[in-house]
């Protein structure tokens, strides 16, 4: 009977000391984790990670869509208030026509006979002006002439334009004294806003050199300054008598008039959002 060869054995290992053999080899770890565990942690990780991602997401959407806060609203009103300068038409900063009281009560109205399209801050009034105007951050000079109701007195109304109110203020504490309305009379009025004639109105006279009086204001981030003398051209200094009825007492009304709607705070309203942006 034929047999048939049988194939060689790999050799027993010996038995371990205590008389075990040797199990399997072990699986290989990193960082003392098996390749399933290391499964488990991206897993977890994951997980982590996308609770994370929406819970961000989440917050940022919330922030994004909530109503603006009070002092969000605040602020925004002082932005669009400091800009008005740039927004507003000249015919709105400077209305056609500006109520004034006179002496006993009387109303009249001044008229608009021109506005400067030079905005520069430079040009606008006496050196010694220009250069605190220029130290606190001048933005802009916007001038307009007016004459009263009878054509006899022009004034020069500007509006200087600053970042904020407290630079305005600054400013217009550096600014020389208003002149006294009923003073016997007129007060030197160097420096002082310059005047602004126009040909062919009755202010086509008004030079610097007729300036009789002038006026500080502030409002907002806005000083107001005026410049008024008389449609016929004469200086402060031909000026002997005392002037009956404070002639330039409009003056400052007229500057309060431009300002007041200049730099009143309404608050943004989101549902205008041709105008606002919430």
């Amino acid at each position: 009977m034929a047999s048939w060869p049988v194939p060689p054995q790999p050799p027993v290992p010996p038995p371990a000391p205590g008389g075990r053999f040797p199990g399997p080899p072990a699986r290989p770890t990193v960082l003392g984790l098996h390749a399933r565990q290391w499964m488990v942690v991206a897993i977890l990780l994951g997980v982590c990670f996308s609770a994370l991602s929406g819970g961000a997401l989440t917050v940022a959407w919330a922030a994004l869509t909530r109503p603006p806060t009070n002092a969000e609203l605040q602020r925004a009103a002082d932005a669009e208030v400091a800009r008005r300068w740039r927004t507003w038409p000249a015919g709105r900063i400077f209305p056609e026509r500006l109520a004034y009281a006179l002496p006993g009560g009387r109303t009249e109205y001044a008229a608009r006979v021109g506005v400067l399209p030079d905005t520069s801050c430079a040009g606008a009034a006496d050196d010694q002006v220009g250069e605190v105007l220029r130290r606190h951050g001048c933005r802009a000079a916007l001038r307009a002439t007016y004459t009263d109701q009878l054509q006899g007195v022009v004034v020069t109304v500007g509006v200087v334009a600053f970042p904020d109110a407290w630079k305005a203020d600054a400013a217009l504490k550096e600014m020389p004294p208003s002149s006294a309305p009923d003073a016997d009379r007129p007060v030197p009025v160097t420096p002082a806003l310059h005047a602004v004639a126009f040909p062919g109105t009755a202010s086509a006279r008004f030079t610097d050199a007729a300036r009789q009086q002038r006026f500080a204001g502030r409002a907002g981030p806005y000083v107001v300054l005026t410049a008024a003398g008389q449609a016929d051209g004469r200086p402060a200094a031909a000026v002997t008598k005392r002037r009956p009825g404070s002639p330039f007492a409009l003056a400052p009304q007229l500057a309060e008039e431009v300002a007041r709607p200049l730099a009143t705070r309404p608050l943004p309203d989101c549902a205008a959002k041709k105008e606002w942006q919430c």
